[in-house]
């Protein structure tokens, strides 16, 4: 797999589970990338045993807001606190179970027949209705890349484009415009995104929506952009934690804006975990969440039939889990 900053051939998780006084558990997952997340298994374990979780000592965990209040003097240790904050979330009992969640499918970045194959076969596969394509390999790839894929999965699909933060802000602007043209519906960071004025300029000279990812991980940085003038953000559940990931939406549907539902790399299990959010906003894209189906190995099960992932029926997220195949893949 050939990211904007890395290759990989296999992913690290974390598995969290927390257990009440009452018996009550909840459960989380965090990927553990050293080139993406800055944590190795080691690091965040020492992290989790000696700083974040002596915080949650005496605190009710199925009080989000008890939770939140225990780590606010905390600058830093994002990828511990939303592992933490999750399992309590799934503490709670609130996972609404049976739910089917259209989702689309990233086609990371190589050659454009080669990301154009990816594309026809897994639509036709998973019955996909959309994809997002990884561009940043230079407008006139991005550019084929678009044609390419169009000719193999047909028109009605519909085509987004995440750049990663590829190009630089100059000419930015008729990028964005040269794949809206070509039929992509939604510009993912195309450049690196601040809440400036260029960023409002920016959005002035592009009908085509931009959407903020990477420059966006809290309700602050949701605010800053939305005061000027953003009309999408992303929410990642398993990168930011699911409080802060609602209080986004919140702020979100209250000025009209947009949000997309991120994948943090999540396996089947934490993608049951992080599309358990309800959101206010309207939806910009499908949730991402398909990352899954690239796994050989899983410790919980997943699916997607017909474009859609069905939520499942249990409620204890915990109860999904092979605890077999936690202690045989385990680090």
């Amino acid at each position: 797999m050939t990211w904007a900053y890395a290759a990989e051939s296999s992913s690290d998780y974390a598995l969290l589970k927390l257990v009440a006084d009452d018996g009550r558990v909840g459960i989380a997952e965090g990927v553990i990338k050293a080139t993406r997340t800055g944590y190795s298994p080691r690091s965040l374990a020492a992290t989790m045993e000696d700083v974040l979780l002596p915080l949650l000592k005496g605190v009710d965990l199925g009080d989000a807001a008890a939770v939140a209040k225990a780590f606010e003097w905390l600058d830093g240790n994002l990828a511990g606190r939303a592992l933490i904050i999750n399992a309590c979330w799934a503490m709670s009992g609130n996972a609404r179970g049976g739910t089917e969640i259209p989702v689309t499918w990233i086609v990371t970045r190589r050659p454009p027949v080669e990301m154009a194959a990816e594309a026809a076969e897994m639509c036709k596969r998973y019955g996909l209705r959309s994809l997002k394509l990884k561009g940043g390999q230079g407008r006139e790839t991005d550019l084929r890349v678009i044609a390419e894929v169009r000719s193999a999965v047909g028109g009605a699909i519909e085509l987004s484009m995440d750049a990663n933060r590829a190009y630089p802000r100059e000419g930015i602007a008729d990028y964005v415009r040269a794949i809206a043209d070509a039929g992509v519906l939604v510009a993912e960071d195309p450049c690196a995104l601040a809440p400036d004025s260029a960023f409002e300029r920016l959005q002035r000279e592009c009908s085509t929506p931009l959407l903020v990812d990477f420059a966006c991980v809290s309700r602050l940085d949701a605010d800053l952009f939305l005061d000027r003038g953003a009309r999408a953000l992303m929410i990642k559940p398993g990168r930011i934690g699911l409080t802060e990931a609602l209080e986004i939406d919140r702020r979100c549907a209250a000025r009209g804006a947009s949000v997309s539902l991120g994948m943090f790399y999540e396996s089947a299990l934490g993608t049951a975990l992080s599309l358990q959010i309800q959101l206010q906003s309207r939806r910009i894209l499908p949730a991402e969440h398909s990352f899954f189906l690239l796994l050989t190995e899983q410790v919980a099960p997943g699916e997607v039939r017909d474009g859609k992932y069905r939520l499942p029926d249990e409620r204890d997220l915990s109860r999904l889990v092979d605890w077999q195949a936690v202690k045989r893949l385990a680090i």
